[in-house]
């Protein structure tokens, strides 16, 4: 039984709901004049003019989806702003806690990027494609009426309270309240100030998904507007909150304490990252060693490396091409692991490789844009992560031999590209993982030029189910070729070539359709 109200508690009760009735509950809990209680300011979102398109997304049946969507850009409406309703009614609903909602969430940027490699009456076939997805899920979630996020108010920081450390304290209580109203206050600055603050608490653990959400999130800003940064980066909040009850291995949670020694240790609070170039054999024996390595040695060899002045940009082509042979090197998912669509041997989906490939590209990404603090601090957590990933989740990495097999290389005769395109193709249609791996080496051996075989694989890319990572991993791939040097580049595109191959023969929902709609041969 609650205990009763003395009179005063009355009149100041009775004097805040007026007071909220007047200004709007919106404004009064942006004043901190609401109660924080969820079902008291649990106002709903509304994206002003976007919010037509944010609401069709959700309430449009998944039957009528396609046609709908096609409809709206017969029309005339961007393929940028049914991306952008998209991006926001997945918030809106999810709010970074439904695994296959965050998974298409990740998903929308990358396939915006497919789309303008592809030619134009054929470009909103991969965004099409994941806004069924989304959709459906919405729908499967309980649509309008299951919404995560509400409008929230803000909690301003004591004096001379860090940010960062603020948002850090009340995701570890696991206080989603507090960590919501304290983002919204961070929010308020600007949303760059905003994503290095939420990234003390992404930080502290080295899950993928973690990692990738906030960096895919902000890549969607540059598509949709840095309007959206609040409602698309509190996503990040929640799913940190919502992992605090998660079962933590010690080797899991060891970020919380080994970041900030490493960061003292090497001296590295307060500096600036250098800019020391690296050559090739550097680049290529520091991705050994960070591969090779514990978790724990990986991130001191770079936190060393950083400490020596070397450019952020050579640490992080090393963690990707370390990451990049756990694709090249896997077994593949073994019996125990067989599920419906990742049978026995296959690597697409969440496989080690995929997820280790994915995370390393997103810390990377994420050093490109943070501060210099989080600039070091997601190089030192990208390289013990896939030192981690190469232990903690099973396989002898170290005494597997990386694709392509030279048997199946030598067996290869024919030097024309057009051939080659050919062969790789039946490789993948015939599920021949290894044999894809080689046609594509070779490709490269013979000086070839690389965006034939991109376009072989975008096409599956789009077409292909993927298990949920179909476009982000081919969209690593992509960024992690352009900024690889020419030394080692063609490993990323090998490695999507063997991911192409396991995830093949698995189609898309909805693409079909889609195909049918836009009228593609």
């Amino acid at each position: 039984m609650s205990t009763p109200r003395t009179r005063r508690e009355f009149l100041t009760a009775v004097g805040q709901g007026m007071m909220v009735a007047s200004v709007g509950a919106s404004l009064a809990s942006d004043l901190g004049l609401a109660s924080a209680r969820a079902d008291e300011v649990a106002e709903p979102l509304s994206f002003g003019s976007l919010e037509p398109l944010v609401t069709l997304m959700q309430e449009t049946p998944i039957q009528r989806l396609l046609p709908t969507l096609v409809e709206q850009l017969k029309r005339g409406t961007e393929l940028q702003s049914l991306l952008a309703a998209g991006a926001l009614a997945n918030a809106r609903t999810f709010g970074g806690e439904d695994y296959v909602g965050f998974h298409t969430m990740m998903a929308l940027a990358p396939s915006y990027h497919m789309a303008h490699e592809l030619p134009e009456p054929r470009q909103a076939l991969p965004v099409l494609k994941v806004l069924y997805r989304n959709t459906n899920r919405i729908q499967e979630h309980g649509g309008r009426q299951s919404e995560v996020l509400k409008k929230v108010g803000t909690e301003p920081l004591s004096a001379g309270q860090n940010g960062g450390e603020a948002l850090q304290a009340a995701v570890r209580a696991a206080n989603v309240e507090r960590a919501e109203r304290t983002f919204a206050g961070l929010a308020q600055s600007s949303p760059i100030d905003a994503f290095n603050d939420l990234l003390y608490s992404v930080q502290d653990h080295t899950d993928v998904h973690r990692i990738v959400l906030p960096y895919r999130s902000w890549d969607l800003l540059g598509l949709i507007g840095q309007e959206h940064a609040h409602t698309l980066l509190r996503q990040s909040v929640r799913f940190c909150v919502k992992a605090e009850s998660w079962p933590q291995s010690d080797r899991r949670d060891q970020p919380k304490t080994l970041l900030p020694k490493l960061l003292d240790q090497y001296h590295l609070a307060g500096r600036s990252p250098g800019d020391r170039a690296a050559d090739d054999e550097w680049v290529d024996q520091m991705s050994q060693t960070i591969f090779k390595s514990t978790p724990e040695q990986a991130a001191e060899a770079t936190a060393a490396a950083l400490a020596e002045g070397f450019a952020p940009a050579e640490l992080g082509e090393a963690i990707s091409l370390a990451a990049n042979q756990l694709v090249l090197r896997d077994a593949g998912r073994t019996a125990r692991d067989e599920v419906p669509g990742k049978p026995i041997g296959s690597v697409h989906g969440d496989s080690i490789g995929v997820h280790a490939c994915d995370s390393a590209n997103a810390w990377r990404n994420i050093a490109r844009i943070g501060n210099a603090r989080n600039v070091f601090a997601s190089l030192i957590l990208g390289a013990y992560q896939v030192a981690l990933d190469r232990v903690d989740r099973g396989g002898d990495f170290l005494h597997w031999d990386p694709l392509p097999v030279a048997r199946h290389v030598e067996s290869l005769t024919t030097s024309d590209p057009d051939s080659l395109l050919k062969e790789a193709d039946l490789a993948i249609r015939g599920n021949l993982q290894a044999r894809a791996c080689a046609v594509v080496h070779r490709y490269d051996q013979l000086g070839h030029p690389a965006r034939p075989v991109f376009d072989l694989l975008l096409g599956y890319a789009v077409s292909e189910d993927g298990a949920l990572h179909a476009e982000k991993y081919y969209r690593t791939v992509s960024e992690e070729f352009a900024s690889t040097r020419p030394a080692f580049r063609w490993r990323q595109l090998t490695a999507l070539a063997r991911v192409t191959a396991s995830e093949y023969g698995r189609p898309a929902a909805g693409c079909e359709e889609a195909r049918e709609l836009l009228k593609l041969a």
